[in-house]
């Protein structure tokens, strides 16, 4: 099976590596194109036996199971172009939450899937989020959850939860990132601690808050109680934390909602198909 990767930026590279590094493909059976070509050839200077096309049109007549990494209002202009080359026993998957399967079954009569990654995938864990359209064959259903699951928990997901479900699995990373930073930073301002220091403690603590997690051992609430005393100092900077977040993650989901809202609409103009 060749394994095409239509637009090597940051998902398409990170999808292209775990896949490698989970040792699920072979780099001879790798075909990757972007629009600027110095990018794919990059990765080919990393993973010699790949191979690069110079357009879109000649990877999608090789290629037998293309994922498209393009930005959304990409998406539509690509697929036209490559239509022609999209033969039933083909499969195109899509990266992005904007795009629904129904919105790409409208377009083109190959199976059709889309696969949300994260980055947390890049180490071979986190989640992956699968949809799987109508004509989307049960050979391709297992060939794309067996890949999911060489490098993530793949969870199969409904369309109205999508966003919500990247919220958390995709951009999650990014949210806890900032918080931790933020975690450091007060750290460092209102005690004697040094940056360097600040920061290796909290990725280290993380580390082994994710170990605890997967493991087993607790769950989110349980590790709560079992650092939180009553009447201990745990217990007070909790007590700053409820005080002081009240409704920030309501309003960040609301933000990001709102945002997929438009993103949707200039979609929908495209495909000529509601979400």
């Amino acid at each position: 099976m060749k394994i095409g990767v239509i637009g090597t930026g940051n998902m398409g590279s990170i999808l292209l590596e775990a896949f490698l590094e989970a040792e699920l493909v072979e780099e001879k059976d790798i075909w990757v194109t972007n629009r600027t070509p110095k990018k794919a050839l990059a990765l080919q200077n990393k993973y010699p036996d790949i191979n690069v096309t110079y357009t879109a049109e000649e990877l999608a007549q090789t290629a037998d199971l293309l994922f498209i990494c393009v930005k959304p209002l990409d998406s539509n202009r690509l697929l036209t172009g490559i239509k022609p080359y999209l033969t039933q026993k083909k499969c195109i998957v899509s990266i992005t939450s904007p795009i629904s399967v129904n919105q790409l079954e409208s377009l083109i009569s190959c199976s059709c899937a889309r696969f949300i990654p994260s980055i947390t995938n890049r180490a071979l864990s986190g989640v992956s989020l699968l949809s799987f359209g109508e004509s989307c064959s049960t050979e391709w259903e297992q060939i794309i959850t067996n890949l999911a699951q060489g490098i993530s928990t793949p969870v199969l997901i409904e369309n109205e939860v999508t966003r919500a479900a990247s919220d958390i699995v995709s951009c999650g990373p990014a949210f806890i990132s900032f918080l931790a930073q933020a975690f450091i930073d007060g750290a460092v301002q209102t005690t004697p601690i040094d940056k360097k220091t600040a920061t290796l403690l909290t990725e280290k603590m993380l580390i082994g808050m994710g170990d605890l997690l997967q493991k087993g051992i607790y769950t989110l609430p349980a590790l709560q109680e079992k650092v939180c005393v009553k009447g201990g100092i745990t217990g007070e900077g909790i007590k700053v934390l409820e005080a002081q977040t009240g409704d920030m993650f309501n309003k960040l989901f609301e933000a990001t909602q709102e945002k997929f809202a438009e993103d949707l609409e200039e979609i929908e103009k495209q495909f000529d198909l509601k979400y």
